[in-house]
C-alpha cells in the first residue's frame, strides 16, 4: 500500500498545511450559500427575482450573457461570437507539463452561433422552450462541439454567484428521544422562521431528495406565488413576464404527495410544512448527469417512474408519509430538467421512439405512469443532412416542422478556422514537432474540397456575376478567409468584388446543395495527420509528408466528394494537392527572403513615392527637381515605364491622371494627413513588391542553397561572407518563424528543387 501523502499535497497541489485547505473550503461553503431555509431563499429570491426566478431558457441564456460576446471582423463584414463557445474561462488548452493540452473550444460558425443564442432568447421571451432546436450538417461539422461548449459553459457559470440556482429536499428530524417526531398535534406550531433546514445530519432521521429538481418557489400555493412573483417584478422594475415554469407550474408528483400529507398532519399550517424543506445550492454536471444530459439514439421514452416506499431507508418515515405509495421519475428527462437535453443523432430513431417528443414540446409535459413530467430544458438536438433529408419525405413531417427550428452547421470555409481546429484538437495528440505551415497545409485542401464553383447566373448584377464566375478555388478561399483581390482585377472590379463578399459567401445558401455540406471532414484529416505523424523523420511532422499523404488519400480513399467530377477548376481535389504546395512555398519564400536579411522591404513602398511624384509632375506638364544634379528636370520616363510595366497593363496618361484623383479625394478625406499609399493602393504596391522581389530571385536562390550547405556541413564550399550570412538566416528562420533546423532544410530543398533551380 503506497504512503500517504503529506498534508501539504491535496488533489496533486502543493499546499502549505491541509488545515488551510479545510478552511478555506469551509468559508467557501458559507460564501456560497449551500443549505438555505425555505424563508431565507424566499428572501433572496426577493430581493433579485431576475436570478431567482429562472426557468432553464433564462438560464442558459443568463450563462450565454455572463460570459459576454465580442466583434469579429470578417472580410464581408462583422460578425458576433460569444465567449461561451471559446471556453476561454474553462482553462483548456493551457500549457502542462511543457506541453499543450487539447481545446475542443468551438472554431467559427458564428452564424450559427448567433442563430442558437437567438432561439434561447426566444424561447426566453415567450416564458418557456417550445421549439426542439436541431443542429443540422455533414458528419463533423463540429454539432456535437457547439452543444458541448454551451453545457460546460452553463457548468462553470452555475459555480457563479451569478448562476446560483436551487434545489430542495424534505427533512425529517429525530425527536429528542431519537425516535421520530411525528405530527403530534399538541407540538407546538412552527413560526414562519422555525426550519430543520440547518440541523447537524445526526438530528436528520429521514431526509427525502426528488429526483426532480422542482424549483423551490413552487412549494408557494399558485394564488400566493403569483402575487409574491407581480410584486417582485414590479419592485425590481423587470418588463419581462415570470416564466410559465412559475407562474403555471406546479410540483412534481412525488413532492405534491409529500406537501398535501404534511399539510393534512398540519392542520393546513403552511409554516410547519415548510420546516420541512431544506433549499440546497445546485451545481449543473454533465459528468454526473445534472441538468445536463446526451440522450443517443436509442429506441425508448428517455423517461420512467419507479416506487421509492419499498426503500429500506425510508421505513422511518412517519406514518402519514409511509402509508403513501411515492414513485419518483427517473431517466435522461428528468436528469437534464432544468438545464440542457442534447438528443444524438436524434434522427437516427425510428420515429415512433421519439414521437412523444411533439405532444412534449407543444405542452411542456411527457405523460408517465402515474403523473405527468413537465419539461424545463433548453432541447437541442443534432443530425447529419441525409438524415433529415429522410425526415422531409416522411409524411408526418409537416407535423414536427412547427416545433422544430433548423439551424444549418455546415463545414467551415475559412481556413484560418479549420486550421484552429486541428491546432487545438490533433496538434497536442501527434507527439512530434509539427513545423511551420504543416496544419495550414491540411486545412487549406480541406477547405478547397468544400467549396462550390460561382455561377453567373445567380447574382443580380451581371459584372459580380462575371466576376464570382470567373474566380478559381483558391482565389475564391483566399477572399472568403482573408478579404484577399485577385491581382489580375481592374480597379474597379476589386472594389466590385471587395463590396460583394457576403454575396459570394452566401451564394449557395438556398440553393439544392449547400456549400461546406460535402467535402473533407475534420476527422479525415484527424486520421491523415495522425497517420503522417507516425511516419515523421527526425520526429518533425513536415507539409512534405501531409502532401504525400493527401496525394495518397485522393489516390486510394473511398469517399462520396472524391467521385465528384471537376468542374472549372472546383472539385478537382488531386489538382488541390499542387495547388496547396504553390501555396505553401509562397509562404516559404516570403520568410526566406526576411530571413536573409538581402532584401530592403521598404524599397517597393519608396520606389512607388518616387512614381506618384513623377506621376503627379507629367499629368501636369511641369518639370521634376532633381536633388543629385540640382536642376528641375522632366519626368522620369524610365521610372513611370518601370513601375507601370510592374503594376498594371493600363499604363499611360490616363492611368497617372486617375492615380492623381485618387489621391486627391483621399486628402479630401483626411484633411491634414500625410497619404498612405499601402491604404489608397493596396493592390498596386503588392504588385510591386511581387515585381521587385521577382528581380531578385537569383540572390535568394544563392542564400537558400548556402543555409542548405551550411546545414550539411558543407561549409567549406562557400565564401565566408556567404557562409556568415547564410548561418544568420538559418538563426532567424529558426528563432523568428519557429523552423527546427531539419524543417528547415525540407522546406528549402522543396523551394529550390521547384521554383529556383534556375537561379544561379
Amino acid at each position: 500500500m503506497p504512503d500517504a501523502l503529506p498534508d501539504r499535497y491535496v488533489r496533486g497541489v502543493a499546499v502549505g498545511n491541509l488545515g488551510e485547505v479545510v478552511e478555506s473550503v469551509r468559508e467557501r461553503f458559507g460564501a456560497q450559500r449551500r443549505v438555505l431555509s425555505f424563508s431565507e431563499f424566499l428572501a433572496m429570491a426577493e430581493a433579485d427575482p431576475a436570478r431567482h426566478t429562472r426557468d432553464a431558457a433564462r438560464y442558459v441564456l443568463g450563462a450565454i450573457e455572463h460570459f459576454g460576446s465580442y466583434e469579429h471582423r470578417r472580410p464581408w463584414g462583422t460578425e458576433r461570437r460569444y465567449r461561451i463557445f471559446d471556453l476561454a474561462f474553462a482553462g483548456d488548452g493551457l500549457p502542462a507539463n511543457g506541453r499543450r493540452r487539447r481545446s475542443d473550444h468551438l472554431q467559427g460558425h458564428e452564424r450559427v452561433q448567433e442563430a442558437v443564442v437567438q432561439a434561447v432568447s426566444a424561447f426566453a421571451r415567450e416564458g418557456r422552450s417550445n421549439r426542439l432546436v436541431l443542429l443540422h450538417g455533414p458528419n463533423g461539422s463540429a454539432k456535437s462541439t457547439l452543444v458541448a461548449c454551451l453545457m460546460r459553459g452553463v457548468e462553470v457559470y452555475s459555480e457563479t454567484d451569478d448562476g446560483a440556482t436551487y434545489r430542495f429536499s424534505w427533512v425529517f428530524p429525530s425527536g429528542s428521544d431519537g425516535k421520530g417526531i411525528g405530527f403530534s398535534s399538541e407540538r407546538r406550531p412552527a413560526s414562519t422562521d422555525e426550519s430543520y433546514a440547518h440541523l447537524p445530519e445526526e438530528r436528520i432521521q429521514v431526509k427525502i431528495s426528488p429526483a426532480l429538481r422542482d424549483h423551490p418557489l413552487l412549494l408557494l400555493p399558485r394564488e400566493e406565488r403569483r402575487r409574491f412573483l407581480n410584486a417582485c417584478y414590479e419592485r425590481a422594475g423587470l418588463s419581462t413576464s415570470p416564466p410559465d415554469l412559475l407562474w403555471d407550474g406546479e410540483l412534481s408528483h412525488q413532492n405534491q404527495q409529500i406537501f398535501e400529507a404534511l399539510l393534512r398532519a398540519y392542520r393546513g399550517d403552511l409554516a410547519r410544512v415548510l420546516a420541512h424543506v431544506q433549499v440546497e445550492r445546485e451545481y449543473f454536471s454533465r459528468r454526473y448527469r445534472r441538468g445536463l444530459v446526451t440522450i443517443g439514439p436509442e429506441m425508448a421514452v428517455d423517461a420512467h417512474e419507479r416506487q421509492i416506499t419499498a426503500d429500506q431507508s425510508l421505513g422511518r418515515l412517519p406514518a402519514s408519509l409511509s402509508a403513501l405509495t411515492l414513485f419518483e421519475a427517473v431517466g435522461d428527462l428528468v436528469d437534464g430538467r432544468g438545464g440542457i437535453l442534447e438528443f444524438s443523432d436524434l434522427l437516427k430513431r425510428p420515429l415512433d421512439a421519439w414521437r412523444y417528443l411533439l405532444l412534449a414540446i407543444e405542452t411542456g409535459d411527457v405523460a408517465l405512469r402515474t403523473s405527468q413530467l413537465t419539461i424545463d430544458s433548453v432541447l437541442l438536438a443534432t443530425s447529419n443532412d441525409l438524415h433529415l433529408q429522410a425526415f422531409k419525405q416522411h409524411p408526418e413531417f409537416l407535423s414536427f416542422q412547427g416545433r422544430l427550428t433548423f439551424v444549418r452547421m455546415p463545414y467551415l470555409l475559412d481556413v484560418e478556422a479549420e486550421r484552429g481546429i486541428y491546432e487545438s484538437q490533433i496538434v497536442p495528440q501527434l507527439g512530434v514537432a509539427v513545423a511551420p505551415h504543416t496544419i495550414y497545409v491540411a486545412a487549406l485542401w480541406a477547405v478547397l474540397t468544400r467549396l462550390h464553383r460561382p455561377r453567373r447566373e445567380n447574382y443580380r448584377d451581371p459584372a459580380l456575376g462575371h466576376l464570382a464566375a470567373s474566380l478559381s478555388p483558391y482565389e475564391k478561399v483566399r477572399l472568403l478567409t482573408y478579404g484577399d483581390i485577385p491581382e489580375r482585377l481592374s480597379e474597379n472590379e476589386a472594389k466590385l468584388l471587395s463590396a460583394n463578399v457576403r454575396a459570394i459567401l452566401e451564394e449557395h445558401d438556398d440553393g439544392p446543395s449547400v456549400e461546406g455540406s460535402v467535402g473533407a471532414s475534420p476527422r479525415e484529416i484527424r486520421a491523415l495527420l495522425l497517420g503522417s505523424a507516425a511516419r515523421a523523420s527526425r520526429g518533425v511532422l513536415t507539409p512534405i509528408e501531409v502532401l504525400d499523404a493527401l496525394e495518397e488519400f485522393c489516390r486510394t480513399a473511398d469517399y462520396d466528394f472524391l467521385k465528384r467530377n471537376p468542374d472549372g477548376g472546383y472539385y478537382a481535389h488531386e489538382d488541390f494537392v499542387l495547388v496547396v504546395r504553390e501555396a505553401w512555398l509562397d509562404r516559404v519564400e516570403d520568410e526566406l527572403r526576411d530571413a536573409s536579411g538581402l532584401f530592403d522591404v521598404g524599397r517597393p513602398s519608396e520606389l512607388f513615392s518616387r512614381y506618384i511624384i513623377h506621376a503627379s509632375h507629367d499629368v501636369k506638364g511641369e518639370r521634376v527637381w532633381n536633388p543629385v544634379t540640382g536642376k528641375d528636370e522632366p519626368p522620369d520616363a524610365e521610372l513611370l515605364r518601370r513601375v507601370e510595366e510592374a503594376i498594371t497593363d493600363e499604363g499611360g496618361p490616363d492611368f497617372r491622371k486617375d492615380l492623381i484623383s485618387r489621391i486627391a479625394s483621399y486628402a479630401i478625406d483626411h484633411p491634414g494627413q500625410e497619404v498612405d499609399y499601402g491604404e489608397v493602393f493596396p493592390d498596386l504596391l503588392r504588385r510591386l513588391s511581387a515585381s521587385y522581389f521577382r528581380e531578385h530571385r537569383a540572390q535568394l536562390a544563392e542564400i537558400g542553397r548556402a543555409i542548405v550547405a551550411v546545414v550539411e556541413a558543407r561549409e567549406k564550399d562557400l565564401e565566408p561572407d556567404l557562409a556568415s550570412r547564410a548561418r544568420g538566416a538559418l538563426r532567424a528562420l529558426e528563432e523568428r518563424h519557429g523552423y527546427p533546423t531539419h524543417a528547415a532544410v525540407v522546406a528549402l530543398q522543396e523551394l529550390l528543387s521547384r521554383r529556383l533551380l534556375d537561379y544561379t
